[in-house]
C-alpha cells in the first residue's frame, strides 16, 4: 500500500530517508482502522433516508422537478443536471440505478447521487495531504499554501508531533504530501493520525 505513496514523493523530488520509510511502512493497524472508517462513511450515506420517504415527498406534490445526477466521493463529488422531470419519471430512473440516492434541496430540486469510497478525479489530480492554518490535516486542492481546502480530518498536536519525528518529515507535511489514489491516501492520514488531538479522526467535507 505504501509502495506507490513512497514513488509519488520520490517522483515530486522529495527525498526519502529510511525513516520516513519505516514510518509510512509500519501503519498497517491503524490504515486498517482508517479504511474501516472509510467503509463506514459508505454504509452511512447509503442509510441516509430512504427511499419510500424520499418517494413519499417527491410524489406529494406531483410537479417536474429539475433533476441532478452525479456522484459523491470520499473527497469531491461529481454532478450534472439531466433535465426536468416528472415524479414518475424519477422514480423510474431509480429503479434502474438501484446505488443511487435521492434527495430533494431547499429548492425543490432533485439529486440522484451515488456514494462511493473512492477520490474524485480533482483530488487525484491536485491533492495534496498537510496542515492548515489551525494545525489541522486537510486535503487541499494544490500546495497547501494556496489553502483550497476540500477536506478537513483532525487537530495535530503539534509539538508532540515535531518532538517525535524527524524534521524532513515534518517539513514534508507542511509543504504537502502528494495522494494520487485512495491508498496513498488512506496511508498518510492513518501514519499522522497518531498526532491527533481528538480520538475520532473523522473527516468533514468542504
Amino acid at each position: 500500500m505504501v509502495v506507490g505513496l513512497l514513488v509519488g514523493l520520490a517522483s515530486l523530488g522529495m527525498p526519502l530517508s529510511e525513516q520516513l520509510k519505516e514510518l509510512l511502512s509500519d501503519d498497517g493497524p491503524v490504515a486498517a482502522e482508517t479504511l474501516a472508517g472509510i467503509q463506514e462513511w459508505t454504509e452511512d450515506h447509503a442509510e441516509e433516508g430512504s427511499h419510500e420517504d424520499f418517494k413519499t415527498e417527491l410524489t406529494r406534490s406531483q410537479r417536474a422537478r429539475i433533476v441532478h445526477t452525479g456522484t459523491v466521493y470520499v473527497c469531491g463529488s461529481e454532478h450534472k443536471i439531466i433535465g426536468i422531470m416528472k415524479p414518475d419519471e424519477i422514480i423510474g430512473l431509480m429503479k434502474a440505478h438501484p446505488a443511487w440516492q435521492g434527495r430533494i434541496d431547499h429548492k425543490g430540486e432533485v439529486w440522484l447521487e451515488e456514494h462511493v469510497a473512492e477520490l474524485s478525479a480533482t483530488c487525484k489530480e491536485k491533492g495534496y495531504i498537510g496542515l492548515d492554518a489551525h494545525g489541522t490535516l486537510s486535503l487541499f486542492e494544490g500546495k497547501p499554501e494556496k489553502e483550497k481546502v476540500m477536506r478537513t480530518f483532525f487537530q495535530i498536536d503539534i509539538k508532540s508531533m515535531e518532538s517525535a519525528l524527524p524534521k524532513e518529515i515534518v517539513n514534508q507535511l507542511h509543504n504537502g504530501i502528494r495522494v494520487q489514489d485512495l491508498e496513498e491516501y488512506n496511508s498518510v492520514i492513518s501514519t499522522f493520525s497518531d498526532y491527533a488531538l481528538d480520538s475520532e479522526a473523522g473527516g468533514s467535507m468542504h
